[in-house]
């Protein structure tokens, strides 16, 4: 009696769980957990960063292209024996200045180095959007796998659930037979230990499958708390592709026209290619044309130093002074009244223009363009050995799948044998169990028996699905659980 009243509290915790309230929430295919996927997953978003720099180095070499223009100005006081800038004179005064350049200039000519660094940075672009798409897919992939392991976890709940009503039926009509003295107390008590059993088993697969979906939110990005239900197609629907059509020597073909990663391989050989090009242009001499504009402005700036002085007629004069002891004639200068010139009349009446061509020959520069030159050459034979790699892991991974996917075929096929044959088993010790001609343990070995081939079943099935989905996303087809 005390394994009845061990299992009589277990039953009421689970019927508990089973009838608790449920409310009805919207139910998420395989599509929609991909596009939430693809539209929140943080390593897509960083894919998508690392592509949008990408573009701007491109923008930013394409302006190499684009004359510069840059307006400068000078403000300040200068003093001591200087040349004014204006007169060019020489004086020993305190003045303000003022300067005004407007200056351009554009590569003419540098051996293609600008163009091929646009090419280069172009590639690399195009290279980092395939590898966003690449991060789609692995994460596409992931998820439809979580996606597949919380269908497989529900389909065991419903198995499991569905021994615990066998187990449970057996246990009342035993339970009936025992109140009628036609079958032993122990029947009853080895029953109600297999309902307990089994009843452990429901409430482990019930678990499963809230772990199966908590990583499913996982690969989402979907917050854990957020109500969740997942729409279970009935696993014999999927479309599948016939194996005989996915020969991993033609998966591998089309894979190295469509998968990402290689796409992104090819980009990065051929950015590394124009980047070696571009380097060596760099190497030679750079033409460019330049030209400025300007004036300037400083106070004081007499305007009687520009102007032409009143005409002297009249003789020079001479003045007797009286230095020291001894008397002397000094010559008299004559003296204008002056005003200091303004603003603006300085600025046009100092205006310049200024145009010629810029030579840049690289001689001596410490190695630095000859290093970054052989450093693009290496460069270039990693992406190449990298390109190989990949490959050869993509057509390792291909022939993998599918050697992988023939045996969950095989798997599949034979436990379907399995099952058949334990369900006849089992019906025939029932039958004979009914009759009193077997005993509680015979029956419950091929009840177990029976059940664990169901489940093996699922298992394999969803096995078999999940590894021709991966053979199909090495074609081409995408990941998809519907006929849609």
């Amino acid at each position: 009696m005390s394994k009845r009243r061990t299992t009589l509290p277990l039953l009421l915790t689970l019927f508990l769980i089973t009838r608790l309230p449920v409310y009805a929430q919207e139910k998420w295919d395989l599509k929609r957990c991909v596009n939430y996927a693809v539209a929140n997953n943080i390593s897509i978003k960083q894919a998508d960063i690392q592509a949008r720099l990408a573009k701007l180095t491109t923008e930013q070499s394409q302006w190499n292209q684009v004359p510069t223009l840059a307006l400068g100005s000078q403000l300040g006081i200068k003093s001591g024996n200087t040349q004014n800038p204006n007169t060019y004179a020489l004086s020993t005064q305190t003045y303000e200045l003022n300067n005004w350049q407007l200056q351009s200039s554009v590569t003419a000519f540098n051996f293609f180095s600008i163009r091929r660094s646009i090419e280069a940075n172009r590639l690399a672009w195009q290279a980092a959007l395939a590898g966003s798409d690449r991060t789609k897919n692995d994460i596409s992939l992931n998820v439809a796998n979580a996606y597949l392991q919380v269908l497989l976890a529900m389909e065991q709940t419903d198995a499991a659930h569905l021994q615990l009503q066998l187990s449970q039926n057996q246990l009342d009509l035993t339970r009936k037979q025992v109140n009628a003295g036609t079958l032993p107390e122990l029947n009853a008590a080895e029953l109600e230990s297999q309902v307990a059993q089994d009843s452990s088993t429901y409430i482990t697969a019930k678990g499963t499958v809230t772990q199966d979906i908590l990583q499913l939110k996982a690969y989402m990005d979907l917050d854990a708390s957020t109500p969740f239900d997942v729409y279970a197609p009935p696993v014999e629907d999927i479309p599948i592709e016939n194996l005989a059509d996915l020969q991993p020597e033609a998966i591998y073909a089309l894979a190295l026209v469509n998968q990402p990663l290689q796409k992104m391989d090819a980009l990065n050989v051929a950015s590394a290619r124009k980047l070696i090009q571009a380097n060596r242009g760099a190497m030679y001499p750079t033409v460019s044309i330049v030209g400025s504009i300007g004036a300037s402005w400083i106070s004081p700036f007499p305007e009687s130093i520009l102007s032409k002085p009143p005409s002297i007629t009249t003789d020079t004069l001479y003045t007797f002074r009286q230095v020291g002891s001894n008397s002397v004639f000094v010559e008299d200068v004559p003296t204008y009244p002056t005003k200091n010139k303004p603003y603006f009349s300085q600025l046009r009446q100092t205006f310049n223009q200024f145009v010629g061509l810029n030579v840049n020959i690289p001689i001596l520069n410490n190695g630095t363009l000859r290093i970054a030159y052989a450093k693009s050459k290496l460069n270039l034979r990693n992406q190449e050995l990298q390109r190989d790699q990949d490959n050869l892991t993509l057509k390792n991974n291909i022939y993998l799948a599918y050697t992988a996917a023939i045996t969950a075929l095989q798997k599949f096929e034979a436990n379907k044998i399995t099952v058949t044959a334990t369900q006849k088993s089992y019906e025939y010790a029932k039958k004979r169990y009914d009759i009193g001609m077997s005993n509680t343990i015979d029956l419950l070995t091929n009840e177990n028996n029976f059940g664990n081939a169901r489940i093996n079943l699922l298992s394999s099935q969803f096995d078999y699905v999940f590894k021709m989905k991966v053979l199909e996303y090495y074609k081409g087809m995408g990941i998809k659980l519907t006929k849609d």
